[in-house]
């Protein structure tokens, strides 16, 4: 489409809107039609997906992101799988019980779709060579370390050592939060925030999205419902960190969004510089009420006070954090 005709569609559809303002009608459908379609039309770039998810094969993951109308996607790898139960559900490590792909098939796939699909590199935070196999990677182009998904303590010193690499790196690192099974110890995420401020740090799980609430005081519940308080410590650690950063993924990112819907507005208009769209889905539909990530950006939508922080969540924060052209 050339930008003459795109500019024209544009007017065309504003006009429309306009006037049927002015006659104190509804728009007809043919102007909510052109509106959505200019949205979908809009480029969404999602930083949280995986290869191999549940069994879902490469062509079906790729025809997902563009049934979404993802049009660049950060592919998050595993680690080695390791036979290791976690403190608390019996599940494995590996990307704690995730069935996903490693580091090679994310590689795969963003080569195969150079510009459209990207990499990350990833490893059991604490297994011997876990800093030399995610350099190798970061070496080819890796965008993002994780998702760190690993029952390691949050600040335990390989971890550290990992927080370094991405600060030395200049790419982010992804923890995913999750109270007595992974990256444990959430209350000293602020301690390692400190310590290595030239790494940007990405929450994303269910710990990090039920500390929302000020109000949120048993970490043992991930999945809080009812009215949120501003001020809670997920709150605060975006507030008060600049290499502090959100994953608004996964079914846990979803239920942040929409358990307080007087509440969402004033958390998208606060932190709207450092939220970042990610779906973490692992289903083959792409649209609709079995996908998780479609329901995510419908919700960004409907709850963002302007069109402006709409765009930044869905696109312009990760565009520039990522250095994606």
């Amino acid at each position: 489409m050339s930008l003459f005709t795109s500019r024209r569609g544009f007017l065309a559809t504003s006009l429309a809107g306009t006037a049927a303002s002015l006659l104190n009608v509804r728009p007809s459908s043919a102007v909510v039609a052109g509106e959505e379609a200019a949205k979908a039309a809009e480029p969404i770039i999602d930083i949280h997906q995986h290869t191999n998810y549940a069994g879902r094969s490469d062509e079906q993951l790729v025809a997902h992101q563009r049934k979404m109308g993802i049009t660049q996607t950060i592919l998050l790898p595993s680690g080695t799988p390791v036979m290791r139960p976690s403190t608390n559900d019996g599940k494995y490590n590996g990307l704690g019980g995730v069935q996903a792909g490693g580091n090679e098939t994310v590689l795969v796939v963003a080569r195969h779709h150079p510009g459209e699909f990207f990499f990350g590199a990833n490893e059991v935070t604490d297994l011997p060579g876990a800093v030399e196999e995610i350099t190798r990677y970061i070496d080819l182009g890796a965008k993002i370390i994780g998702e760190q998904k690993f029952t390691v303590p949050l600040d335990s010193e390989e971890s550290q050592k990992l927080y370094a690499l991405a600060g030395d790196a200049g790419v982010p690192i992804l923890l995913h939060l999750q109270h007595g099974t992974y990256n444990l110890g959430f209350e000293k995420l602020p301690k390692m925030l400190e310590k290595f401020p030239k790494t940007i740090f990405i929450g994303h799980a269910q710990t990090w999205w039920a500390n929302i609430d000020k109000n949120h005081t048993d970490q043992k519940v991930l999945y809080p419902k009812g009215k949120v308080t501003p001020g809670g410590l997920t709150d605060r650690y975006l507030a008060d960190y600049p290499n502090m950063y959100a994953d608004m993924s996964a079914g846990s990112g979803l239920s942040a969004l929409t358990r307080d819907e007087d509440h969402t507005p004033g958390f998208l208009e606060r932190h709207q510089n450092k939220i970042l769209y990610g779906s973490d889905c692992n289903d083959v539909f792409g649209e609709g009420p079995k996908c998780q990530g479609a329901q995510t950006i419908a919700v960004i939508r409907k709850f963002s006070p302007s069109r402006e922080i709409e765009r930044k969540i869905l696109y312009g924060n990760a565009k520039a954090l990522f250095k994606l052209v």
